[in-house]
């Protein structure tokens, strides 16, 4: 056991005696394994807040983690707003209100107006209600798609976006002059604070408001009856109510919700991991679908931001990835809607460039930004401050985030089951499947085969292996580059040092906010780019191939995937 964990450790034990008694025996009883690996660092907070396994420790969501942010977040919000208020919310995962209510304590005892959802929401009301409200920020419980486990706190600024990096560093600076116990003793009860209206409950007519706001970027302002049945999930979280309403309201009357994964439940009984990007989570709504011969399938993560979709193809239902559904939605926008002037559209970096040869064939901008939706987030933001937010048609990720609406600055399934559902109504009227529309787009540009290689390192060791992988690879010379990959590096993209290096040695600065992420072009048009996981303990490999057909396309990207796992055995 390291020397820092055994002294946080000592320090929690000895604070938790005093405040919290059944705190402190679970404490004693740790293992020192569990010592170490709870306390041998603080949970990190960045720019997508806070995400961690439940459970006590400075390594850990907990009370006093959720309290210890609030309190450097309020001081932020207190130095730079006169009357600093936030809004908050929170999604079905088991603590996710209490640790809202301990939020709301914190803030609002600090001086900070609280305006906080009294029912679990989707993140992207959320962000909806910073906006709506004109709050100085936000914040909302949640992590996302992780198993049970996990929780999770997002940050929001003013204009509904997450916080970015220079906000972050202030933010975290604050959070580090914290006494985690010393400064708790004057917060205020939830009930005594809601008398005094330092707390108050969001008014939900808001929920009706973010769904008008989602149907007027409807793509066909057609909200007759659609004859089209569709099976949708929530995974047992918060879309049910917003997702179906929508739905309805846009004229899918004929939607059915899975009895098992319809109400909110932060255990996901029938997906452990409750993410739409997989099959597991995706298993049950398939067999409903056969069973209910449904059309189109539709799955929203616990907080409603990832959106995932299924389709009947020869007799059989196929799930369609990320990359899939975008180069789909923007194909059919540029095709099926009217375009602005100057239109832009926004894709993260590790997301399909089949979209980039979709937007230079019909003159619209795309844009490539680092992975987080803060990031398209904050392109809307400065088309706004210059009274162009119109022009933004379109932001995607390949991890199944989707987003057409300017009123919204996060990731939004709400927004992409509407215009999923009616992209492939769209189509199903003409009796054109998805995936045949799909092969006919790569007919005209290309056969783009992503795939994502994603390995777990849990622990300090893990943490210490993914920074050892990540620093080889910066350093590796070209040669070296070429004999880890059998092929002939042209191009190193280094987002940490802001850096794109050619095999020529010709050096040029990339227009990029920092971040730890590696990509490497090759002479065969293959693009691998790694970065660890801002959220989880995990490092992620995303391999692009493109050949004149699919075979081809398969072939080469199955190349460097084996290259690729050959390369992390060595670690």
């Amino acid at each position: 056991m390291g020397k820092i964990s055994f002294e946080k450790y000592n320090l929690w034990l000895n604070a938790l005696k005093e405040i919290n008694v059944k705190d402190y025996e679970t404490l004693k009883q740790f293992s020192e394994e569990e010592i170490n690996d709870s306390f041998y660092k603080d949970l990190e907070f960045g720019t997508g807040g806070l995400r961690g396994v439940m459970g006590l420790g400075s390594n850990r969501m907990n009370e006093y983690i959720v309290k210890k942010a609030s309190v450097g977040i309020a001081r932020y919000l207190k130095k730079h707003y006169d009357f600093p208020s936030i809004s908050i919310g929170y999604d079905s995962r088991n603590n996710s209100s209490l640790f809202a209510r301990y939020a709301s304590e914190v803030y609002a005892s600090l001086g900070v107006k609280v305006f906080l959802y009294p029912t679990l929401e989707p993140t992207p009301l959320l962000s909806y209600a910073v906006r709506k409200l004109h709050t100085s920020g936000g914040c909302i419980i949640t992590a996302s798609h992780n198993p049970s486990k996990y929780n999770g706190y997002k940050v929001y600024n003013d204009e509904g976006c997450q916080i970015g990096i220079k906000v972050a560093d202030e933010i975290l600076e604050e959070i580090s002059k914290v006494d985690i116990f010393e400064e708790f003793k004057n917060i205020k009860s939830f009930d005594e604070l809601f008398e005094n209206h330092m707390i108050s409950y969001i008014d939900l007519k808001i929920v009706d408001d973010f769904v008008k706001d989602t149907l007027k970027i409807s793509l066909l302002q057609d909200f007759s009856n659609k004859d089209i049945k569709i099976c949708y999930t929530p995974l047992n979280g918060t879309g049910l109510i917003p997702v179906t309403k929508t739905l309805k309201e846009a004229g899918f009357s004929n939607v059915f919700v899975p009895d098992e994964q319809r109400n909110p439940d932060g255990n996901f009984p029938t997906c452990p991991y409750p993410n739409p990007e997989i099959y597991e989570a995706m298993k049950l709504g398939i067999e409903y679908c056969n069973k209910e011969n449904a059309d189109l399938l539709i799955a929203t993560d616990p907080d409603c931001d990832r959106c995932g979709i299924g389709i009947r193809y020869n007799g059989e239902f196929k799930l369609l990835t990320g990359n899939e559904v975008g180069i789909l939605l923007l194909d059919f926008i540029v095709n099926h809607t009217k375009l602005p002037i100057n239109p832009i559209a926004v894709r993260s970096i590790v997301s399909t460039s089949a979209v980039d040869k979709i937007c230079s064939l019909h003159n619209v901008t795309m844009k490539k930004v680092l992975t987080g939706f803060k990031f398209i987030g904050d392109i809307i933001c400065k088309l706004e401050e210059k009274s162009e937010e119109n022009s933004y048609i379109f932001g995607f990720e390949e991890s199944y985030g989707y987003l057409t609406n300017p009123k919204v600055r996060d990731k939004d399934a709400v927004n992409a089951s509407l215009i999923i559902a009616e992209m492939f109504y769209y189509y199903h009227e003409r009796g054109i499947n998805l995936i045949d529309k799909l092969n006919a787009i790569y007919e005209e540009i290309g056969y783009y085969k992503n795939s994502l290689l994603t390995y777990q390192f849990d622990g300090e060791s893990g943490l210490n292996t993914m920074n050892k992988m990540m620093d080889d690879l910066r350093n590796f010379a070209f040669d070296k580059l070429e004999e880890v990959f059998s092929s002939k590096v042209i191009e190193k993209l280094d987002y940490l040092l802001l850096k794109s290096t050619t095999n020529n040695n010709e050096i040029t600065q990339i227009d990029s906010e920092k971040s730890n992420v590696l990509t490497f072009i090759f002479e065969d048009e293959t693009r691998v780019t790694i970065r660890p996981s801002g959220t989880e303990p995990k490092i992620k490999f995303y391999i692009e191939s493109v050949g004149k057909d699919v075979s081809s396309s398969l072939l080469i990207n199955d190349k460097y995937k084996d290259l690729i796992i050959k390369f992390v055995k060595l670690y």
